[in-house]
């Protein structure tokens, strides 16, 4: 979602905590997956419940390393304590790609938040050339801004969602969740999209999702999406290409639309660009 040069080699992200919750490390390590044979605690279909949406957000987007969490290499989410790469390679794509914020996806179980995973979001660094027109915008504008995002996932330039979890999960009760949040934003499927979404669920239909477990979502341009899963660090291959343009957009609509199903990773994603075209 940007382009070359806009955007710094070094830059890290700080959310402050909401809950107090138990650490979890997840240092990356580059490393071939293997096949997941733990036992996991199956969640009760996630995706059905609200979100909590009672929180407060504060980013730092640097163009420097600079150091308040983590690292000149990590920035950690700090309400999952969840350490994310400031930047990656990863299989599929030519060029590497930089951090441009995090949050974590928690659902409401009773009266009890349960943090599911966290997540960050990649952008290689051209796409900030593509964006010229929201220099100077503020934070509240650009993220409620719709053509921002929008042209975001046009530009034929890579971008990736890292998911983290934090929790064990079957992957049938994962791929339930995301169905039903990608499912609706596709009005009349037609026989490709169909063929995408059933791609995509074999994916995660039968596979066990331990605690840690790392998935890619990598958009390579607008029709093509990669998907990589990997139960042991960094992946080094890809699990599967999902070629729809409805489905593509879906899937980024879910995380970066007007209704996202993380909305402090989206809150932090707008304060990163913010910063990041302020100082162009």
């Amino acid at each position: 979602m940007l382009a070359a040069g806009g955007v710094s080699r070094s830059m890290w992200v700080s959310i402050p905590s909401l809950l107090p919750c138990k650490t979890q490390n997840s240092d990356a390590r580059t490393c071939l997956p293997r096949k997941v044979v733990h036992k996991s605690r199956s969640l009760s279909r996630f995706s059905a419940l609200p979100l909590r949406r009672n929180f407060s957000i504060q980013t730092h987007f640097s163009l420097r390393a600079s150091s308040s969490v983590g690292t000149a290499e990590y920035a950690e989410e700090p309400s999952t304590k969840v350490k994310f790469q400031k930047s990656l390679s990863l299989p599929g794509c030519e060029s590497s790609m930089s951090l441009l914020g995090t949050g974590y996806r928690e659902k409401v179980f009773a009266i009890i938040g349960v943090k599911v995973y966290a997540a960050g979001l990649y952008i290689n660094q051209s796409i900030s050339s593509k964006l010229h027109a929201w220099k100077g915008r503020p934070v509240v504008e650009i993220q409620e801004d719709s053509s921002l995002f929008n042209s975001i996932f046009e530009a034929p330039l890579e971008k990736s969602l890292q998911i983290v979890l934090v929790r064990d999960i079957d992957g049938k009760t994962f791929w339930d969740a995301l169905d039903e949040a990608i499912s609706p934003r596709i009005k009349s499927p037609s026989s490709v999209d169909k063929s995408a979404l059933s791609k995509f669920r074999s994916i995660f239909e039968g596979r066990s999702l331990k605690k840690g477990t790392f998935i890619f979502l990598t958009w390579l341009d607008p029709s093509k999406l990669l998907v990589s899963v990997s139960s042991d660090g960094l992946p080094s291959s890809v699990d599967a290409a999902i070629e729809s343009t409805n489905v593509s957009f879906a899937l980024f609509d879910v995380f970066m639309g007007n209704a996202p199903v993380s909305p402090s990773l989206k809150t932090s994603v707008a304060t990163g660009l913010a910063t990041v075209l302020s100082s162009e």
